[in-house]
């Protein structure tokens, strides 16, 4: 299951740039940077980020496991990381408990320290299927949705001069993370990866049949901070936003 999960990383492993895998605990991220950036000392560094981030995060959460399994918006103490704080904000817009945005999150931060550190040009950082991405080309992003047989046959087409964005998308039909919903995927884009992880998630929670796919695409055409969606169920989707639909083979 693991590995048809992560099938989808072999379409950006051709597009000119380093890409290499970063895992800690249930982190897992493809990192791709433009190959004029990357070194050979990023791939050590991106894994002792990700540790210290992860380590800081887990550790407030031991003192404060509410925080974890809220379902509604919760405020991270004065002594949590910044990471969680963020969170506690976008889960406020959103609706729904902050570790919602947990994986934009994570995401978002090692691409922040990489660009910081390393100076950068573009950067893509894919965990678990959110990606944040400041790349200077256009880009085809397919969707997974599992068995749903228009699984990464759909997605959007997204120019240039629309990055930085996150691209999120949740489901409650494939991988270990909570879904209320049974959407196939629910792929949200916005400026904030942050915001389309949460957005993603509680869209998709909103979502058991067929018959919820218009309803949910009609709410997400009233938030402005949504810039494009994409939503799966069974042989169905529907779209909206300022995103072309791609088809792909």
């Amino acid at each position: 299951m693991e590995y048809k999960e992560r099938s989808y990383r072999s379409r950006f492993s051709d597009d000119g740039r380093h890409w290499f895998c970063v895992r800690f605990l249930e982190s897992d991220l493809w990192i791709g940077v433009d190959s004029g950036s990357y070194s050979a000392s990023m791939e050590q560094e991106a894994y002792a980020m990700l540790v210290e981030l992860r380590r800081s995060m887990d550790t407030y959460l031991l003192i404060d496991p509410a925080y974890k399994s809220a379902l509604a918006p919760y405020d991270a103490g004065i002594g949590a990381p910044g990471i969680l704080k963020e969170m506690s904000v976008v889960s406020r817009k959103t609706g729904i408990g902050p570790m919602s945005a947990v994986a934009g999150a994570v995401a978002k931060h090692v691409a922040d320290y990489m660009e910081e550190r390393f100076g950068v040009k573009e950067i893509i950082v894919e965990n678990g299927g959110d990606i944040y991405a400041a790349v200077r080309e256009d880009m085809d992003v397919a969707v997974f949705a599992g068995q749903s047989p228009l699984s990464e046959r759909v997605g959007l087409h997204i120019p240039a001069s629309a990055f930085p964005l996150g691209i999120c998308t949740s489901s409650g039909t494939v991988g270990p993370s909570m879904s209320l919903g049974r959407a196939d995927a629910m792929m949200v884009v916005c400026r904030d990866v942050l915001l389309a992880d949460s957005y993603a998630t509680a869209m998709a929670n909103r979502i058991r049949t067929v018959d919820d796919l218009q309803p949910v695409i009609d709410r997400i055409i009233n938030i402005p901070d949504i810039l494009g969606a994409l939503a799966v169920k069974d042989d169905r989707m529907a779209i909206c936003g300022r995103f072309e639909l791609r088809l792909f083979r």
